[in-house]
């Protein structure tokens, strides 16, 4: 039995002596959904085009070009026939493929629903970043729906990056982080790896039935132990973009190395105001100045942006490539900056004792830290000073008190900065904003690129003095936008999710915190919760399950306020030379100085969701390169002391074992329950303990233990540690109270 004895696609086609009502070459995605909604059977494209009428070369390709756009995209299928199907009527699901190293996958819905677990044999063909479609079939993996491969609609990848390996003369690839399928690598196109090298991978044969993937190296990377070797395996791995093209280069370096005099009309001149810039030691592009004074019993508070907008138009070489990286992606070796070095490093980089363009914000707070109306405008400007958190910090607590020098000359200025911040941060608590203990680490580098240590990334006063004076900048910049009604990105962060939410409020009343339910609409009742964890040996994890509770900061023109910061408007304003949303908050703020009407401005609310979304993808994509990248050197760093043995705190129980951070080096591993004392194990407490069913031996989290480091896998970034047992057991005690915090986080 076959479809083509009725034609309903024909039927329909419109008489020799009609004209056509599709003018343009090739219908809307909606068009094509209706026409396949109203033939009742799956078309090819033949009968689509001459359901719409469209006949010759030209409007044919451009329908099949609409065609395959709407079925990688997921909106169509093609079966073996070459027949376009409705995915609604044949019950599936489209989405893209994450792969699990333990053999299964996850499907991320299109339509934005739950994922899909996907079982091992069902990822026989499958790599992640697929898209393809599924059928529901039951429940799988933590009772999430599971689902059954109906088709694949585009592969992901054409590369991978993997280590190359060779047995029983065989060479082959397993692709880094994910030991599932092996590519095969015939000789001949093994381009001179040696075994245990990273390797660029391009992929001739995907895994099919009876069909063992294979590929051939495009390029060899290196040992992984090399400098710079896992930073540059992390840059293919997420497709990061590399170096700056030649003509974006060239399009920078037009501007010259100085501020031009015809570019100064217009600006208020503000190059004798001492303004300073306060960063890390290691920044190399400063994008903000501050400064403070007394005014009655606030302060008047100027923050000075650089005026990337000025140099960077929309639409121009400079602008394509800067959103296309969306942001600027720090890793401990190199930086992948949105901007080429002419401008990110120099001239839109407010460097000190030189004339910059910028875009300030005047604004005054009250003795009690509220904020007035702010004011913006276009400035040049001449950085008095170039200071470091640690500098200023260390002079405002006294332990430098230099009687002469620039420090000594801009000490009142930095007074007054720190008074202003007090106003500001009392303010903060009191619309209680989320104080979270999150640590960071830092890796430093010898001089040949090689890691010399890891320690934890101090976070001072100073640190909070400019955090401080960033968000009321940003606020004021959302607030100044949303009176003109103008699109922008708005930096929302939603509250929590209730599921989640509930699971968050089980654990803490479990340890003795009591949540309150409308904690889940305040953050205030939420932050409540966070001060009694601070003198916790297992505040740090705690601090992190709070988080995990709590949606993800995303850009997006619908404005529903920071949650995080208890915050009912919020916007990016003050980082243009690193993050694309940053630049089109500036280029609203130009719109809005030179008096343009609303309408007038060059984007609209459609255009701004897109950026959101585009913007809000690379900002996590950077954020898990950079995590990728540190996971494996923290493995690289202490892969030569296995055997060795040291102090650890619990932070995580699992069914399978304990998480835990090695104490002197910052460094997390898994206690499998196999390196425990022999016994049965069960998570108790709502998941705060691992308890033995035989000796009731307990390990909880903050608890102290003594481990041995038994193996260190850098492709994984995995390390595996025994528990170290005396004659009377392991050695397990309480942590005790009052340990050193972590710093907090400053992602907002």
């Amino acid at each position: 039995m076959t479809r083509r004895r009725s034609n309903p696609a024909r039927a329909r086609r419109p008489a020799a002596d009609t004209q056509s009502p599709y003018r343009h070459p090739v219908p809307a995605p909606a068009e094509v959904l209706d026409r396949l909604r109203d033939a009742g059977v799956p078309l090819t494209l033949g009968q689509l085009a001459d359901a719409f009428g469209l006949g010759g070369e030209k409007p044919r390709a451009a329908l099949r070009r609409r065609l395959v756009e709407m079925v990688g995209s997921g909106q169509l299928l093609q079966n073996r026939r070459n027949e376009f199907c409705l995915l609604e009527k044949i019950e599936a699901i489209a989405g893209t493929v994450s792969a699990h190293r333990d053999g299964y996958g996850f499907l991320t819905p299109d339509d934005g629903s739950d994922d899909i677990y996907l079982p091992a044999h069902e990822m026989n063909q499958l790599l992640t970043g697929d898209r393809i479609a599924v059928r529901l079939s039951g429940a799988g993996r933590a009772g999430r729906r599971a689902g059954t491969l109906v088709e694949i609609l585009a592969r992901g990848r054409t590369t991978l990056v993997g280590r190359y390996r060779r047995e029983h003369g065989v060479g082959f690839v397993v692709e880094a982080g994910r030991a599932f399928h092996q590519f095969i690598v015939p000789d001949h196109h093994r381009a001179g790896a040696q075994p245990g090298e990273l390797v660029q991978l391009e992929i001739l044969q995907y895994p099919e039935p009876g069909h063992s993937p294979q590929g051939r190296i495009l390029t060899v990377l290196g040992p992984p132990e090399a400098p710079g070797i896992m930073t540059e395996a992390a840059i293919r791995i997420f497709d990061l973009p590399g170096g700056i093209p030649e003509a974006v280069e060239q399009a920078a370096a037009r501007f010259g190395g100085r501020v031009r005099k015809d570019d100064l009309a217009g600006r208020e001149d503000l190059r004798q105001l001492p303004l300073v810039t306060i960063d890390g030691e290691d920044a190399r592009d400063f994008d903000d100045a501050v400064f403070a004074e007394r005014d009655g019993d606030g302060f008047r508070l100027v923050v000075a942006i650089a005026d990337v907008a000025h140099y960077v138009k929309d639409g121009d070489v400079l602008d394509r490539e800067a959103r296309r990286r969306g942001t600027s992606v720090y890793f401990t070796d190199r930086v992948l900056p949105m901007l080429p070095e002419a401008l990110s490093n120099g001239l839109c980089s407010l460097n000190p004792a030189v004339d910059r363009l910028a875009i300030a914000c005047e604004l005054r707070i009250d003795g009690q830290g509220k904020p007035g109306r702010a004011r913006f405008f276009r400035a040049v400007i001449h950085s008095h000073a170039r200071l470091t958190y640690d500098q200023v910090d260390a002079l405002m607590r006294g332990e430098k008190a230099p009687r002469r020098g620039p420090l000594s000359r801009l000490r009142p200025r930095l007074e007054a900065l720190y008074e202003a911040w007090g106003l500001l941060h009392r303010a903060r608590q009191r619309r209680g904003a989320l104080d979270l203990d999150l640590p960071e680490v830092k890796i430093a580098l010898d001089d040949e690129g090689r890691i010399a240590s890891v320690a934890p990334r101090e976070r001072n006063d100073a640190h909070r003095v400019i955090e401080e004076l960033m968000i009321a900048a940003n606020v004021a910049a959302g607030q100044l936008i949303r009176r003109h009604r103008l699109a922008t990105l708005y930096r929302v962060h939603p509250g929590p999710d209730p599921d989640r939410f509930e699971e968050l409020r089980l654990l803490l009343q479990s340890i003795g915190i009591p949540v309150a339910e409308h904690a889940l609409r305040s953050a205030g009742e939420l932050n409540k919760a966070l001060v009694k964890l601070r003198d916790r040996p297992d505040a740090a994890n705690l601090s992190m399950a709070v988080l995990r509770s709590l949606a993800q900061a995303v850009y997006q023109p619908a404005n529903v306020g920071h949650y995080g910061l208890a915050l009912g408007i919020y916007t990016h304003f003050t980082s243009p030379i690193r993050r694309y949303p940053d630049l089109l908050v500036h280029r609203a703020l130009g719109h809005i100085i030179d008096r343009h009407k609303p309408g007038a401005f060059v984007y609209d609310r459609a255009a701004m969701e897109h950026l959101g979304r585009i913007c809000s993808q690379l900002e996590r994509r950077a954020e898990a390169a950079a995590r990728h990248v540190e996971a494996r050197q923290k493995c690289l760093y202490i892969r030569d002391r296995v055997g060795e043995e040291m102090m650890a705190v619990v932070t995580s129980v699992k069914h399978f074992g304990l998480f835990v951070t090695l104490q002197d080096l910052f460094v997390d591993g898994l206690l499998h329950v196999s390196q425990l004392h022999n016994d049965y194990y069960r998570v108790v407490d709502g998941g705060l303990a691992l308890e033995g069913d035989h000796e009731r031996r307990r390990y909880s989290l903050g608890d102290l233990v003594r481990v041995r480091i038994l193996r260190v896998d850098i492709d994984e970034a995995q390390v595996e540690l025994a528990l170290v047992e005396e004659a009377n057991g392991p050695v397990s005690q309480r942590a005790t109270r009052g340990a050193r915090r972590g710093p907090r986080g400053r992602r907002r």
